[in-house]
């Protein structure tokens, strides 16, 4: 599932808020702010929707909250930093694959002059 076309629509939507807001505000200001262009979009989203975490063949108790669940099969993780690191990538990577889920997009609002986002693809998602 590599939601191409989704990941696109969900991008657009995000240079809208970026394109309005600018760079330098909270995170949560980003967040409510494109939960609205989102919705304005009609791009169907759940806020910090709770992903199971498996380990082996077990459900853990621990969930993981995404800032955003899209289409029903983005991750997305939302920054409001000088530069994304890689730090964020991998934390973005380690939840796409506890919570087997393929597709992940890490958008940064907080770099000057430019919305800073990343695609991440896991394609090893084991039962």
């Amino acid at each position: 599932m590599m939601l191409r076309q989704e990941g696109y629509d969900l991008m657009g939507a995000a240079f809208e808020v970026y394109n309005v807001l600018g760079y330098g505000m909270a995170e949560e200001i980003y967040q409510q702010s494109l939960e609205i262009e989102l919705g304005l979009r009609e791009i169907p989203f759940l806020r910090k929707a709770e992903l199971i975490v498996h380990y082996k063949s077990k459900i853990l108790e621990t969930t993981y909250k995404p800032d955003l669940l899209v289409f029903n099969g983005i991750v997305v993780e939302l920054k409001a930093v000088t530069e994304l690191n890689a730090e964020h990538e991998a934390q973005l990577f380690n939840y796409l694959r506890i919570a087997r889920q393929s597709v992940g997009y890490l958008i940064n609002f907080g770099r000057k002059g430019e919305l800073q986002w990343k695609r991440i693809l896991v394609s090893d998602i084991h039962d």
